[in-house]
């Protein structure tokens, strides 16, 4: 899969321009080379990307010099989603590298079609290990084998390849079946997630009548309250003397619990 791509020497808040000509502005570096700066068109980019991704090795032609590379990084604008520039990383084709690929389900649970199952996908991707050209666009997960509530396909089940490693641990689920939930839990959850709403609503409705009193006078010692503060010394209505905050007991520090 090649790319053809051109030399630059357009730097900085200048490359603008190229995004408005259909042009990214891209950078070209790895093993064995120095930095180029390089700019390459929008549609031929995308194109390449969706069939290699980032971890397919596209042949980058610069001229008449030809690069293995991987497509490193992608910068996107965050509002617009538009691509503003691209970083291609040349490889040796002798040394292994250890890249993360996606997962690829393909087929259909019974337990879920059949049972009422619910499919849980704990993984995405798969750390692997292989030579640059080794490496799989993506690891194929079979989801017919789960049958039951409770099946689940584990890193162990997968096929194994003599072209790459598999750098995660063998007993690590890739995805399982959870049981349905019951009627229980499901007014649980519908109560849990109403909750917080309502207490907000509460709160706020609160402290509007806080506001309100205040305003109003209605809050003894507040100033601007109706109400006569109690003279010093005197005694509640129970006959014991009220214990001015400055004097009160400290409460007890609780004690971690070890």
């Amino acid at each position: 899969m090649e790319l053809a791509v051109q030399e630059r020497a357009i730097l900085g808040r200048k490359t603008k321009h190229l995004r408005n000509e259909g042009q990214i502005p891209a950078e070209l570096y790895g093993h064995g080379i120095e930095n180029r700066h390089i700019t390459v068109a929008l549609k031929d980019f995308r194109k390449v990307f969706k069939a290699a991704g980032e971890n397919t090795i596209v042949t980058l032609v610069v001229g008449k010099d030809k690069h293995p590379v991987l497509i490193h990084d992608i910068n996107y604008d965050h509002v617009s989603d538009e691509i503003l520039s691209v970083d291609f990383y040349q490889v040796n084709m002798k040394e292994k590298l250890k890249v993360k690929v996606p997962i690829e389900f393909r087929g259909e649970a019974s337990a879920v079609k059949e049972k009422g199952g619910i499919l849980l996908r704990v993984m995405s991707e798969i750390e692997v290990e292989a030579l640059p050209d080794k490496i799989p666009h993506s690891v194929a997960v079979d989801l017919a084998v789960l049958k039951d509530i409770g099946n689940s396909i584990h890193i162990k089940d997968l096929s194994v390849s003599n072209e790459y490693a598999i750098l995660v641990e063998p007993d690590m689920v890739i995805v399982t079946i959870k049981a349905p939930l019951t009627e229980e839990e499901e007014k649980a959850l519908e109560t849990a997630a109403a909750v917080p709403a309502e207490v907000a609503v509460e709160t706020e409705e609160k402290k509007a009548e806080r506001a309100a009193a205040k305003e109003e006078g209605a809050i003894p010692g507040a100033p601007g309250a109706g109400g006569a503060k109690p003279a010093a010394g005197a005694k509640p209505a129970g006959g014991k003397e009220a214990i001015p905050p400055s004097k009160a007991p400290a409460a007890p520090t609780p004690q971690k619990k070890s």
